[in-house]
């Protein structure tokens, strides 16, 4: 590695006890969730780090983290040549903190410790809840052209959208001159429309620069904003950042590739059957940017005359005379005859069942693993390891649930969620 070459240590912050997306994250921290099938949130930033040359890659965390340590153990083994490496960072008691993460830069600055020890010239810090593809070294390449102490990764926006954002507002070379957090749908922020000279080649609708969460600090820029004074202040985004517009170089690199946040319920959903479309705004099938993920040597999926209609099929299911739309189908998934989804995400299992275990649920009328027969379910989450029975009903039958647990589900933004190892009885109607 030549001299000029930046030593970039890349942070995803796992986030907090992730309530918007209850119950997926009941037993498991947000970044570990299932998503498209066969992934976990979590391999998206990784993937977008290992697929721009940056491996050497810390994960903060602090709850319910023991999947996402299986995960990431099983997964990400750089070999002893590349020194490369993914390791989580949990929350820890040291003599000087004795408390949990109370945010995006307070977790940051609690493991400098573990960072220091890389001697990096620059750091990148990802969410650990995002969809997108992004090339990690060109937005390097202009943080390190431009001059910048600090660089933030922004997507425009329109006026509607970007009352749930934190908006910047640049000068014509990309300066960051303000910030505002989640303006009001009625304030006036014409003024903080991007410059013509900024705008590039943008749809004409999205006249405003969201931030994206996604920054780059040259390591003494973080050191220094992170110490001091500033210690008191425990995000990025609501309070470092904003602090220091003015005091610092502060740019915007604005990113016009797909991007989406899905840290609710809904927006998971959705972004989970939009991989469906046959030309999907984010795209797992790509030589280029691969996602990569753990390695299961599972068997290819046994297909016994079903109808399958704008849906992903993950490894090792059977699928029997069902009939699927619109539908996302995770690993050891079992559907069985006369069942028909529609929007429905099945995350699959962590096992088979054991064949005696098997016959003797369905001799006893119990549900196995997987779904019975002739079930009709539809805008439906399914998490892994449920058990449904044969002629339930799910999600049919137009009733509205309030928000919140009913017993054997739970329904969030008009969406029922199957829970992890529910039982559903069979003619179950929900």
């Amino acid at each position: 590695m030549s001299e000029q070459e930046p030593r970039v240590l890349a942070i995803i912050l796992g986030g907090g006890k992730g309530t918007r997306l209850y119950p997926l994250t009941k037993e498991r921290s947000k970044p570990a969730v299932s998503f498209g099938g066969k992934y976990r949130i979590v391999d998206i930033p990784i993937s977008n780090c290992i697929n721009s040359g940056y491996k050497k890659i810390y994960l903060l965390t602090q709850f319910n983290s023991a999947s996402l340590h299986l995960h990431i153990s099983n997964t990400y083994n750089f070999d002893r040549f590349s020194g490369g490496f993914v390791e989580i960072l949990a929350a820890e008691q040291t003599l000087e903190h004795s408390g949990w993460y109370e945010g995006t830069a307070d977790a940051v600055r609690k493991n400098f410790i573990h960072f220091k020890t890389q001697k990096p010239t620059h750091y990148i810090i990802l969410s650990g809840d995002q969809l997108y593809k992004m090339d990690l070294k060109a937005f390097m390449n202009e943080h390190i052209r431009s001059g910048a102490e600090v660089t933030i990764a922004t997507t425009a926006v329109n006026r509607h959208d970007a009352s749930g954002f934190g908006i910047m507002k640049i000068d014509e070379n990309n300066r960051v001159r303000e910030f505002m957090e989640k303006p009001k749908p009625d304030q006036n922020i014409d003024d903080w429309k991007i410059p013509a000279e900024a705008r590039g080649a943008l749809p004409p609708e999205k006249e405003y620069l969201a931030s994206m969460g996604i920054y780059i600090f040259n390591a003494d820029t973080m050191e220094e904003v992170l110490s001091g004074e500033n210690e008191k202040y425990t995000d990025f985004g609501k309070e470092v950042l904003p602090l220091a517009i003015g005091k610092k170089k502060i740019n915007s690199y604005i990113f016009d590739g797909y991007w989406e946040d899905i840290g609710t319920i809904r927006s998971f959903y959705d972004a989970n059957l939009a991989l469906c479309e046959p030309y999907p705004t984010f795209d797992f099938y790509g030589e280029t940017q691969p996602i990569y993920t753990h390695m299961r040597n599972l068997p290819p999926s046994k297909i016994n005359k079903a109808e399958i209609n704008k849906s992903l099929t993950s490894e090792g299911c059977i699928i029997t005379e069902a009939k699927l739309n619109k539908s996302v189908i995770g690993v050891r998934s079992i559907i069985s005859e006369g069942t028909e989804l529609n929007g429905v995400i099945m995350m699959g299992a962590d096992y088979y069942d054991p064949e005696d275990e098997k016959l003797e649920n369905i001799k006893k009328g119990k549900p196995i693993t997987g779904i019975g027969k002739n079930c009709k379910i539809a805008n439906t989450i399914i998490d892994k390891n449920a058990m449904i029975g044969d002629n339930c009903k799910i999600g049919i039958s137009g009733k509205k649930y309030e928000d919140g647990d009913h017993g054997s589900f739970y329904s969030a933004d008009g969406i029922i969620v199957i829970r992890k190892g529910a039982i559903i009885p069979p003619g179950t109607e929900i």
